[in-house]
């Protein structure tokens, strides 16, 4: 089945639980597997953001330093990862075609791919999602959200999703711990908020997409000092009052995975695919993983 019909039939499937009254189905989540990635290109690394395809065989990598790596995905009979081939990289740019630099303009978290295959991207530093035609465009203009007292030094726009043309945008950060996280939107070059996620004190939210089933996937993030990072992958489903049938899916220990960042998810022919991507923050001790676990209601 088609992954636009696919998903379109998940999400009637979703509306019409909810609108019964019929609580969300218990899931089980198996470990599939674990590929380290390498490339010797001084661009490579720092991955906060992946995007697959409706059939998990080709992706878009988005670093925190403005590039954007695509290619192909080699799996086995088994579907694990056991390369990845890159067909392309591209330095982003800002809106008069230089290459955005590091930092305050140039510090890329959000990934996510319309149907259309246009490409959006959040920043933080200067909060604002862009919109690419391609990786070599500059991006259009658009309009920058209003100021909120979320956005303070690395906690501004961070995971973003896209369904029916609407981009949904979860902050790193809330305004505090005990405050949740707002669903931020973007359609047509207008800001809206539709609802807000329980916060959980110290996870942070790095990562999300839209399932082929309609649900809203949120990955968070636990930094544990000297122990190294944890992760949490939430999902439920969202509705004009906010989220609704919320469950956890997965919660790792410390060292566990590395710094996961980036989330996709799709559908693999048995099931739900959860693809995550680490951060490796450029540093010798740490590495780019690409995690997968498969998902059965």
């Amino acid at each position: 089945m088609p992954n636009r019909r696919r998903r379109a039939l998940g999400g009637l499937l979703s509306l019409l639980l909810i609108a019964a009254g019929v609580p969300a189905p218990a899931a089980s989540l198996e470990y599939v597997g674990t590929f380290v990635w390498h490339d010797s290109d001084d661009s490579f690394g720092g991955f906060s953001g992946i995007e697959l395809n409706a059939d998990g065989s080709s992706f878009h990598a988005l670093t925190d330093r403005a590039h954007l790596y695509w290619g192909s995905i080699e799996r086995d009979n088994q579907g694990m990862i056991r390369g990845m081939n890159i067909a392309g990289r591209a330095h982003l740019k800002d809106r008069k075609g230089r290459p955005l630099k590091p930092g305050y303009h140039g510090d890329s978290e959000g990934l996510a791919i319309g149907e259309d295959g246009r490409i959006w991207i959040s920043f933080e530093g200067l909060n604002r999602i862009s919109l690419y035609e391609n990786p070599d465009a500059a991006p259009l203009s658009r309009r920058l959200p209003p100021k909120q007292p979320w956005m303070n030094l690395n906690s501004g726009l961070e995971a973003i999703a896209i369904r029916d043309g609407t981009v949904h945008a979860v902050p790193e950060r809330s305004e505090s711990e005990d405050q949740p996280f707002p669903i931020v939107t973007f359609r047509d070059n207008q800001w809206g908020q539709t609802g807000e996620i329980r916060r959980d004190p110290r996870w942070l939210a790095v990562g999300a997409d839209f399932g082929p089933d309609g649900w809203f996937y949120l990955l968070e993030r636990d930094f544990q000092g000297i122990l190294g990072f944890a992760s949490r992958v939430r999902r439920m489903q969202l509705t004009d009052d906010g989220p609704v049938n919320e469950e956890i899916l997965l919660t790792t220990r410390a060292l566990q995975y590395d710094n996961l960042e980036g989330l996709a998810v799709w559908h693999d022919g048995q099931g739900i695919r959860l693809t995550m991507i680490s951060d490796d923050n450029f540093l010798f001790v740490q590495r780019t993983e690409l995690v997968e676990y498969r998902l059965r209601d």
